[in-house]
């Protein structure tokens, strides 16, 4: 992981291509059932390598012909097989990337190379935002199972914003901006723009 400014931290990763967002802290449940990512996640259990989970822009899952340019880290933290051999995970979000450049191998497996971003540094929530974070708060108590495991932590404006971006009902081309947003006051500001029209009709 990069700590200086302006210098980046290549790595080449595999690639799983979805229509979803994966946001850094955030859990995401995924059924794996194609050779090409049985593969990948026993790569990632043994510990050899990571792979990101990025969005597609048009097309089919699991193709890198038209992906956006940044993704996020996933970290496997539970797994199960049934007895029709698809294979079950939990992947929570590790750092965000930046595509560089991707390919597709010869056995169907897509791999990047990718600049590894920096975390959110630690910003307390302003008081301004503090409605949004009752909201999440709300949101996060009536919740499966799933967010059990998710550390909690509603004074840090990154973490604030993920899971608002990651549980709201939003458009996935407005979940993938604010992915994109680097600064998380300024990924705050985006979903209260966002919210705003909805609050409005309702008074």
């Amino acid at each position: 992981m990069r700590c200086d400014a302006g210098i980046m931290n290549v790595q080449t990763i595999a690639l799983f291509p979805l229509h979803t967002v994966l946001f850094p802290g955030g859990p995401l449940p995924l059924r794996i059932f194609e050779t090409r990512y049985m593969d990948m996640i026993r790569r990632s259990l043994k510990g050899e390598q990571d792979f990101g989970i990025i969005q597609i822009q048009t097309g089919s899952e699991g193709e890198t012909s038209s992906i956006y340019s940044t993704g996020t880290i996933a970290r496997i933290v539970d797994w199960s097989q049934g007895d029709d051999g698809i294979l079950g995970i939990v992947v929570h979000g590790g750092p965000r990337f930046r595509v560089l450049q991707a390919e597709t191998l010869p056995d169907g497996l897509n791999v990047g190379r990718v600049d590894i971003l920096s975390e959110d540094p630690g910003t307390l929530v302003p008081t301004e935002y503090a409605p949004m974070t009752e909201v999440l708060e709300k949101i996060l108590n009536n919740l499966e199972e799933q967010y059990t495991s998710v550390r909690r932590d509603l004074q840090d404006a990154g973490w604030v914003a993920n899971r608002l971006a990651e549980l709201l009902p939003l458009d996935m081309v407005d979940k993938q901006a604010c992915l994109e947003i680097v600064e998380p006051l300024a990924r705050l500001r985006q979903l209260q723009g966002m919210l705003r029209p909805s609050h409005s009709a309702e008074e």
